[in-house]
């Protein structure tokens, strides 16, 4: 019989004092959605489509390329704006990103979006449900809006709730804060009309994607689907001419909560990597530009490059005219994410349908005239 370690003894200890701290963050979740259930508490539903993309857990689960997909399947018919509460930004209250903009001001997540999407209207509020009345008024041309990380968010009824749920450790598997990583009790999984698992290998077969389905255990209005990460062509963060990392030494300069899927796709792609690693969501300080540099500096090889996701090129855009002195390199690698087993079209039919269909309604009740579908 395999002998336990002492860290298993450890985290046995740990959980049993945490345990009644779940108990009572459960206690408080779950009053609060019982009130919401009841209709104690209301849901408010805008006169434009809402779709909400969040998920059950702290931490990335890839909700970000996830939104991105979104906005490229409904852009050049719609007009799209996304909300995001805006984590770690330096300001408060509701804002539309303009010429101005940057991560300090609206947070990393939506400056990502500003950068690659000129014609989306990227806006921040940590209260949702004041938010949209603002956007909208600002903005009275928005045809659907994507809230970012909003699950939670029951002050605002959401047309489609997209629940995202990371492959290596689905809510099922997880427990509630601070024992695990959720938000609230794996039931609140019901609220979903579309749960997607997220992160999964690209030849993952489909007997063990029915097999984590049978786990999720969705309902009979609820779709799961299976999507995947697609690492995109690297380009230069300051020319944005794609990169070849063929023959590159890479040092990856990274925030993200668990970077190893990255660095194993590095390997693949450059002839070494080094890592620079930070907390998540982190602003580069004066220091840490420093280390970097000195890692590019010290590095005694040839065809160096500093590379870097798209989230943490939004925060080292703050220091653009420091880094860009530097006359190095800097490459992003940009992702995408692909639904497997030939169910894009479902999706996107899914997704494409409702903003359809909520608009039509909208625009019957309002008594304007049916909108054109460019496709005709």
């Amino acid at each position: 019989m395999k002998q336990k370690s002492v860290f298993y003894y450890i985290f046995s200890v740990l959980r049993f004092l945490l345990y009644p701290f779940a108990l009572l963050y459960g206690a408080i979740v779950w009053l609060r959605n019982k009130l919401y259930d009841s209709k104690f508490f209301s849901s408010i539903e805008f006169s434009v489509p809402v779709i909400s993309v969040g998920n059950l857990s702290v931490g990335g689960t890839g909700k970000t390329p996830h939104v991105e997909y979104l906005v490229r399947l409904l852009q050049y018919q719609y007009q799209v704006a996304t909300m995001s509460r805006g984590y770690k930004r330096h300001t408060q209250g509701f804002l539309i990103a303009d010429a101005n903009a940057n991560a300090l001001r609206i947070g990393d997540e939506p400056m990502q979006y500003h950068m690659k999407y000129p014609d989306l209207v990227v806006s921040v509020a940590e209260e949702r449900i004041t938010g949209i009345p603002l956007l909208l008024q600002r903005r009275p041309d928005i045809d659907v809006i994507l809230l970012d990380d909003a699950y939670q968010h029951r002050s605002v009824k959401a047309g489609v709730n997209i629940l995202i749920t990371d492959h290596s450790r689905p809510f099922y598997n997880d427990f509630i804060l601070p024992l695990g990583r959720l938000r609230e009790k794996r039931s609140a999984y019901k609220r979903a009309d579309v749960i997607v698992v997220s992160k999964c290998p690209a030849d993952m077969s489909l007997s063990a994607a029915k097999e984590m389905e049978q786990h999720i255990n969705p309902l009979s209005n609820q779709q799961v689907f299976f999507t995947t990460i697609q690492y995109q062509s690297p380009y230069d963060l300051f020319t944005n001419e794609t990169v070849d990392l063929e023959n590159a030494n890479a040092i990856l300069v990274c925030c993200i909560a668990n970077p190893a899927p990255l660095i194993s796709h590095l390997k693949e792609q450059a002839k070494d990597v080094h890592e620079l690693s930070y907390p998540d969501h982190h602003y580069f300080l004066s220091r840490d530009l420093e280390e970097i540099k000195a890692a590019y500096d010290n590095w005694a090889v040839e065809d160096k490059i500093i590379i870097t996701t798209e989230k943490d090129a939004a925060r080292l855009h703050l220091h653009a005219e420091k880094i860009s002195g530097w006359n190095i390199p800097i490459i992003v690698l940009p992702i995408a994410v692909s639904v497997l087993f030939n169910r894009q079209q479902d999706f996107d039919q899914l997704v494409a349908g409702y903003v359809a269909k909520e608009i039509a309604e909208n625009n019957e009740a309002f008594g304007l005239p049916p909108a054109i579908n460019p496709e005709q």
